[in-house]
């Protein structure tokens, strides 16, 4: 997959150009297939020299955010950020981060039980936080959806194998994960002795069997379900000694430099809405992207309403819809559309304390504005942290982070890493077949449309035989020019010919059959059994040690 990379011209300082205008370059992001694979992207040895970049560019943060600098509302979102983080997690494990601001490491992901691939992510922020003294906090993005509550997960047998979703908890409108309480407590207690049967033919040992009873004690202590799994699972890290902070993304999002960040956006909404369409429409250009919602939809215009970059529900309604401002005289009022309206004293270029305020006391009346995907990580960047980890999906949009933090701020963007791994379930089964399917298809053609390749030996054993003559017939006829008159004829022929000369093959054709069979069927064994995006609880516990430690040895 390409993915675009935002690379600065000219020769200043922050190596932006006079007017901030950075441009998109392209470099390609391939998920690692075979198993043990990984990528990571500038490689570990880079980072000392990334975290020198980033702490070196944001000591020159000059921007002003409304009345305030942006330097010193960093300054005091990272230490507010990492007291939250330290409050949050020790509410349910042990915080054994260095209790530093100096170097600040930032991952983040849906709560819910995804891949190796991403959770490997968690394992190089440990090593790098480790390796450069630095705090890693990973963002649990709450203000996510829950899409469907079931895992995919494979049963049958090696030789043919399926897999199905298998439901964790019954099904309900798509909420974010704050608002996601588990609705059917029965099915979800179950659900770790379900998985652990259905996947006990090909792994015998599926860390779901220890991994779900720690999941089903935090759900003792909240009933929300994005934190159960996700909680388990970074008590589960900590076991393993990986050293990190977590903070779901509804906590950032009442961070006093947050509610600035908001404001900020909304006072310069018709510039910031420009930039960001522009960005969008140069991606899509570069990318030959034709559908309007890829990667991230443009922010629409309704006479004088402006779509934001945020989400916005309420108590009441905890669906999330898109947020619209509009400017009348000195304020600016937020709006879903539908019902919600909220007044704020703000104007383009005024002081924005009083819209601060009045932002703070919306979770109070049941209110809540959440980023969406590309401001989620532009507000990280600029306000909390000095490294990013993504994997490839994030990758993409941060490249469009880039572009925003340069053309709408006109600074150059804290760094990011990218990292992916392959990390397949450990199932002894047949090799690959690509190349065996592929071989045997041919034969099959060639039995088909060329017979006389395979009956060479029966030409030579009896030259005035029905198939040598029949060969002979062949080779004439294909050596014979087709016109107009003769088409038809010498169509016929040569597949007549074909048809003789098949009788000849029948034992071979019908062995090349079998083997297309055996083959098809090795291949989606291979679909299943091979598919990298099963949820880390499948997997032995052993397996996925290995991982780790070969991550922390790297």
């Amino acid at each position: 997959m390409s993915q675009p990379v935002a690379v600065a011209h000219d020769g200043d300082g922050l190596g932006l150009g006079s007017a901030g205008r950075v441009a998109l370059e392209y470099r390609r992001f391939r998920t690692p297939q075979e198993h043990g694979a990984t990528l990571i992207e500038p490689p570990l040895a880079s980072v000392p020299d990334l975290l020198a970049t980033s702490q070196a560019g944001r000591q020159r943060y000059s921007y002003d955010v409304q009345g305030r600098s942006l330097a010193a509302l960093a300054a005091e979102s990272r230490l507010a950020f990492l007291a939250a983080a330290r409050q949050y997690t020790s509410s349910y494990r042990d915080v054994a981060a260095p209790t530093t601001a100096e170097r600040i490491l930032l991952a983040g992901h849906q709560p819910q039980l995804f891949h190796v691939g991403v959770w490997f992510k968690n394992f190089v922020l440990a090593r790098l936080a480790r390796d450069e003294r630095a705090v890693a906090v990973n963002l649990v993005i709450d203000s996510d959806t829950l899409k469907e509550a079931s895992l995919r997960i494979p049963g049958g047998t090696v030789a043919e194998p399926i897999a199905a979703p298998v439901p964790f908890d019954a099904a309900t409108a798509e909420l974010p994960f704050e608002r996601r309480a588990i609705r059917d407590h029965e099915l979800f207690a179950g659900f770790g002795e379900r998985a652990a049967s259905t996947i006990a033919p090909l792994i015998s040992d599926p860390l779901i069997r220890r991994f779900w009873p720690m999941v089903l004690e935090r759900s003792r202590h909240t009933d929300n379900l994005g934190a159960c799994l996700s909680q388990a699972r970074h008590q589960l890290e900590g076991e393993w000694g990986l050293a990190t902070l977590e903070l779901p993304q509804s906590q950032v999002c009442r961070l006093d430099a947050f509610n600035w960040f908001t404001a900020h956006l909304l006072a310069q909404l018709p510039r910031f809405r420009q930039v960001y369409n522009d960005a969008l429409a140069e991606y899509r250009r570069a990318q030959r992207v034709r559908g309007g919602n890829r990667p991230v939809p443009d922010l629409a215009a309704d006479g004088p309403w402006f779509e934001a970059p945020f989400w916005v529900w309420t108590d009441a309604d905890p669906r999330r819809r898109r947020v619209f401002a509009s400017r009348q005289a000195s304020a600016v009022v937020l709006s879903d559309r539908v019902a919600l309206r909220v007044e704020l004293p703000l104007t383009s270029d005024g002081d924005a304390s009083a819209a601060v305020d009045r932002l703070a006391e919306l979770p109070a009346r049941g209110i809540h504005l959440r980023t969406r995907a590309l401001t989620t990580t532009l507000f990280a960047r600029l306000f909390l942290g000095d490294l990013f980890l993504h994997g490839i999906g994030g990758a993409m949009y941060d490249r469009l982070t880039d572009l925003l933090i340069g053309r709408f701020f006109g600074m150059e963007p804290t760094p990011f890493m990218v990292v992916s791994a392959t990390w397949k379930l450990p199932i002894a089964r047949a090799s690959s077949v690509t190349d065996d399917a592929g071989r045997i298809a041919q034969t099959l053609r060639d039995l088909e449309y060329h017979p006389e390749r395979f009956l060479a030996h029966s030409v030579v054993a009896d030259p005035t035989g029905e198939v040598a003559m029949t060969v002979a017939a062949k080779r004439r006829w294909i050596e014979t020019e087709a016109t107009s008159a003769n088409a038809r004829m010498r169509c016929h022929a040569i597949r007549d010919a074909n048809r003789i000369l098949r009788q000849a093959l029948s034992e071979q054709r019908s062995d090349g059959l079998a083997a297309a069979g055996r083959a098809a069927r090795q291949r989606r064994a291979e679909a299943v059994l091979g598919w990298r995006e099963y949820a880390f609880c499948l997997y032995p516990e052993v397996s996925l040690r290995d991982l780790f430690d070969a991550t922390f040895k790297v």
